[in-house]
């Protein structure tokens, strides 16, 4: 079932983002519950969970920017795709990003925009296939706390 986080998940989030790139889950002090608080309060910052047999399988974050340009249409950023390394290519990543799509075209955006670190074909050929384009536009990045 795809459907957009809920307060209770946070620990279910959590632990699945250890299949991200996290090498422990973080502790639970007032930065990041209010952290939390912000993401669910938010209407546009969309947590989006598959959730299979009441397990959290599959993860990715879509949030709507407004915007003054392209006719004063907001575009989406799509973060943190992931999936448990057990439920991987059954289409579960595929799913939360069709939702994303889906919220996007909803909020009338003109774009969305995904960023992988990932150099592995398989990674870039799975977004392709889920209709991003890596051509198309240059991304840059720049780390502000070098200790990340």
């Amino acid at each position: 079932m795809i459907r957009e986080a809920l307060t209770e998940d946070l620990d279910a989030i959590l632990e699945l983002y250890l299949y991200l790139h996290e090498s422990s889950i973080p502790e639970k002090d007032a930065h990041l519950v209010e952290t939390w608080r912000q993401i669910i309060d938010d209407p546009n910052h969309h947590l989006i969970v598959n959730e299979i047999d009441g397990q959290i399988v599959s993860s990715c974050v879509c949030v709507i920017i407004p915007n003054l340009t392209r006719g004063v249409r907001p575009y989406a950023l799509v973060e943190n795709v992931v999936t448990r390394g057990d439920f991987r290519c059954r289409g579960c990543a595929s799913a939360c990003l069709d939702y994303a799509r889906q919220l996007a075209e909803q909020a009338d955006c003109y774009k969305i925009m995904l960023l992988t670190g990932s150099k592995k074909p398989e990674t870039l050929r799975f977004y392709e296939k889920a209709g991003y384009d890596r051509g198309e536009k240059t991304a840059f990045i720049q780390r502000l706390r070098k200790d990340q």
